[in-house]
């Protein structure tokens, strides 16, 4: 159980394991991962440095139809794991697109567009990932995949989420996009610290970010000191920028900077547009066309800890980029520049992270008598429901 409590040895000597070299704090008394019970960090499986072939998908989702959007995504599991792909890393918000009018329009005519959006966002679990988690399982691969998803309790709250799934086809867990960029804050809400998790994995220790996250440099540094060796950075194609600003080369650079800082590899993947979102956004703005077609707007590759391509990306077009990752590539460059051990100093430097997950309310629990207590039918709270509980 990834939500298992720490031990209390760990709460009573966290001051000491800081001064000790641990790079981070951890604030909830739980331990990040999958598997994790008696350390805060990830680990690789053995002695042995894992290598594996990763895939980048470059696509554009089935616009706002999440389940034909889900049948393409199995179709492209299917295809890289032909290829030979133990890690498939998908776009953000994949399924089932993303909000482009929130740059084309004013937030009251794009309203009656989030409403399309809500209606067609996901649960998590729900039925939708349970046809991704299945086509992990049949092809023994994992995957990560970027989903609107909808909250268990609220309307009008959306989440941009990251689903990390194994090759058995169950959820590792998911992450939930700390902060929405600009304009899609008329779209999400903010997740929170408890899905900042690096998960223990037979290709290694494996983490992810999305979007416009991966120039957090406080939020990339929380995964790199959980021991993070495999991030996936993933995003969407945003043509919406100044004449002079080249998206696939800014995405590009900040997957080269995390892979150099961290001496890590980065899986990127980013969406592209399809003639059918652009159409979609015309009813919006007649003029959509001509700010959604530009080039250079996605690029999705495989970056090595050296902070280069392992291969060459993909611009624009849809497709799968292929790589191998060989994780022994990331000790010769530790050895120069390890921020999370000899190439720091943790006892000027202390990052706390608060892994609590929030609550909309907190409720009380009253004090019931035995007898009382008999006649009282049990009620389960799901752990998917903001609320916490004291006695």
């Amino acid at each position: 159980d990834s939500r298992a409590a720490i031990p209390s040895i760990w709460t009573s000597v966290s001051g000491l394991a800081r001064r000790a070299g641990c790079p981070l704090s951890v604030a909830d008394g739980r331990i990040p991962g999958c598997a994790q019970k008696d350390r805060g960090y990830a680990m690789l499986p053995s002695k042995e440095f894992p290598k594996f072939t990763a895939a980048a998908v470059q696509a554009s989702p089935v616009f706002l139809d999440a389940a034909k959007t889900v049948d393409k995504a199995v179709s492209l599991i299917a295809e890289a794991a032909a290829n030979g792909a133990r890690l498939i890393v998908f776009p953000e918000v994949f399924v089932p697109g993303y909000p482009y009018w929130n740059w084309i329009t004013d937030p009251v005519t794009g309203s009656a567009w989030f409403d399309k959006l809500v209606r067609a966002s996901i649960f998590v679990p729900g039925p939708e990932i349970e046809a991704v988690c299945a086509a992990a399982a049949a092809h023994a691969v994992y995957v990560v995949i970027g989903v609107n998803e909808r909250s268990p309790i609220s309307l009008g709250a959306l989440y941009n989420t990251l689903v990390f799934i194994g090759p058995d086809g169950a959820i590792l867990g998911k992450h939930r996009k700390l902060v929405p960029t600009w304009a899609e804050k008329l779209t999400w809400t903010g997740g929170d610290g408890s899905s900042l998790t690096v998960y223990d994995t037979e290709i290694g220790p494996l983490g992810g970010l999305a979007c416009g996250e991966n120039t957090n440099t406080l939020a990339r540094f929380s995964l790199l000191a959980q021991g993070e060796l495999v991030h996936t950075a993933s995003y969407i194609s945003l043509p919406v920028a100044p004449p002079d600003y080249d998206m696939a080369e800014a995405i590009k650079l900040r997957g080269q900077s995390h892979s150099f800082e961290g001496k890590v590899f980065t899986i990127i993947s980013t969406s592209t547009i399809s003639n059918e979102i652009i159409e979609a956004m015309e009813k919006v703005r007649p003029d959509a066309r001509a700010m959604l077609e530009r080039s250079s707007s996605a690029y999705s590759g495989i970056i090595g800890p050296d902070g280069r391509p392992v291969v060459e990306g993909l611009v624009d077009d849809e497709g799968i980029v292929y790589a191998e990752i060989d994780l022994g590539r990331c000790i010769q460059p530790k050895q120069m520049h390890d921020i999370i051990g000899h190439y720091n100093r943790f006892d000027v430097f202390n990052l706390h992270v608060n892994r609590k997950a929030q609550a909309a309310v907190e409720l009380d629990v009253p004090n019931v008598s035995r007898s009382s207590a008999s006649r009282i039918e049990p009620v389960e709270i799901s752990d998917e429901l903001p609320i916490t509980t004291t006695s």
